[in-house]
């Protein structure tokens, strides 16, 4: 027995609250910074933030997702679950091309899971418990998985599981397919020309399988290396969009007041982007758990966020944003207490060796962070020296476990299975990745509870099984937690309905229009 999942009613009150807005007009060009340059565009070789940015408005997923994250339609309309949880049936457009011209089918999904597999790090964890994908008719998938996964309709979106096209990489070596530099999708803008350094151009698919969509003509991604040129770039009008992240938080307030200017805070839900500091569990004063709670008791958060953010974000002190399912404020325990910090420095027996404190290499605002949490630090006794490099070299740093304590942030992806196990579960530990459990950490009983709740199914099994592993690791500190970060996107208020779901910008062309 099948009980149907549509999104019919979700969209319609997502709708609801734009009855009264102006009429959309089409045409028009949106001029936007990209930063930093994308090191590719083809979604399943690349995954940075700057290349889902892009290639999020090139490429399209099954579904989409609103900002409370539930699921809407994409390249599937319809789609239902059977009752053990183990099949998923989805019903997909009849009219989506590629842009080339080819109809885009079933095939196309079928081929595109195993290629991802094989290709898209991220993907390929959020299929392991798929045990086969068929397409039964040219527009019906059905994905039969080996145990229940409860975040399954979750793994969708554009970034995390694109559509690739079948008739382009079958047979060829996915890595040097010339296509990954003239990357083909089936979404509302295509690519049309990257001038290195420079911009990155797309124009409107006119024939997109969603009725009267796209309405912009084109979209210039502009490259601007400079923060400070990035800001005046604004003030001037040679750009009118500026992406969460796109300049100094100190900058945001000024822009953001300019006349004609908005700003939001919305379209990162999906993402929960989430800072801490990586400690190495594994050798050193960091791999003594009274050592590691002292860090996390001698971080100033309130400052970190008034100050050197600002005012963007919200102190975080456990493993869950609170944008994220399961999410317990109960669980919470590191105010900043120096008295508290030093007492357990006591216990650690630490005796003054000095750590290497790694920040990480994002700007201005990443830099005076480093400088107030150095501060923190020796203010509760702790030597600190910092370690500078660049962003290959805080790459290779982490990946190599060659620190003591280093900033990081990650995405959630709103669910603890998808975006918040992999930082602390065993199996996760590998040389080789930035993005996985880096610190160490192992723990039989964490590993259990993140299993246990990827498998459940409904959300009263699954709550306390997190709510349980969040208390844990709060107890362990395997890293200290630090802000849930907050990026603006900043427009001229002449653009509208830029972000209109949980990922924002990185899908949000589609509906967005220019008021002329």
């Amino acid at each position: 027995m099948l009980k149907t999942l549509m999104a019919g009613t979700v969209l319609s009150l997502a709708l609801a609250g734009t009855a009264f807005a102006q009429t959309p007009k089409p045409g028009g060009t949106a001029n936007a910074v990209i930063q930093p340059e994308p090191p590719g565009l083809m979604l399943a070789m690349v995954q940075n933030g700057p290349t889902q940015m892009v290639a999020g408005n090139i490429y399209e997923g099954l579904l989409r997702y609103d900002s409370a994250l539930k699921p809407l339609p994409g390249l599937a309309e319809s789609w239902s679950a059977s009752e053990d949880g183990k099949t998923y049936t989805f019903k997909l457009v009849k009219n989506a091309t590629w842009h080339d011209g080819k109809p885009f089918t079933a095939d196309d999904v079928v081929f595109s899971v195993e290629l991802l597999r094989q290709t898209h790090a991220r993907a390929r964890g959020n299929l392991a418990r798929v045990a086969s994908v068929t397409a039964p008719d040219p527009y019906t998938v059905v994905f039969t998985l080996s145990e229940p996964f409860g975040p399954f309709l979750g793994i969708f979106e554009v970034g995390s599981l694109p559509m690739i096209p079948k008739h382009i990489y079958a047979g060829t070596d996915y890595k040097t397919n010339p296509a990954n530099n003239t990357p083909i999708g089936t979404g509302p803008y295509m690519f049309k020309e990257w001038k290195k350094g420079s911009y990155i151009r797309l124009t409107k698919n006119p024939n997109y399988h969603v009725a009267g969509k796209p309405y912009l003509d084109e979209i210039y991604w502009h490259v601007i290396p400079d923060a400070a040129a990035r800001a005046v770039a604004f003030e001037t009008g040679k750009v009118d969009i500026l992406p969460g992240g796109s300049v100094e938080n100190f900058d945001v307030q000024r822009l953001s007041s300019l006349k004609g200017a908005c700003s939001t805070t919305k379209g990162w839900e999906f993402f929960s982007p989430h800072s801490w500091l990586w400690l190495n569990n594994r050798k050193g004063p960091t791999a003594n758990k009274a050592f590691r709670q002292a860090v996390s008791y001698a971080l100033d958060r309130d400052f970190a966020r008034d100050v050197v953010w600002n005012g963007l974000g919200k102190p975080a002190t456990g493993p869950f944003s609170s944008t994220v399912r399961y999410h317990d404020p109960k669980a919470a325990k590191y105010s900043y207490d120096p008295a508290k910090a030093k007492a357990l420095l006591k216990e650690a027996g630490y005796k003054g060796e000095p750590v290497r404190l790694l920040p990480l290499p994002y700007g201005e605002t990443w830099q005076r962070w480093a400088e107030a949490v150095k501060q923190n630090l020796e203010d509760a006794g702790i030597k600190v020296e910092l370690v500078a490099t660049d962003v290959a070299g805080w790459n290779q740093k982490t990946s190599d476990w060659d620190y003591d304590i280093a900033f990081t942030y990650l995405y959630q992806y709103g669910d603890p299975a998808l975006g918040v196990g992999r930082n602390y579960v065993t199996s996760q530990i590998a040389k080789g990745s930035p993005f996985n459990n880096v610190e160490g950490y192992s723990n039989p009983s964490v590993d259990t509870a993140f299993a246990e709740g990827a498998s459940a199914v409904g959300d009263d099994k699954r709550r306390p099984i997190y709510e349980a592993v969040q208390k844990t690791l709060v107890e362990d500190a395997p890293v200290a937690w630090l802000l849930e970060l907050q990026f603006p996107t900043i427009t001229r208020c002449k653009v509208h309905d830029l972000v209109t779901t949980g990922i924002g910008v990185n899908d949000g062309f589609r509906d967005a229009w220019i008021e002329r």
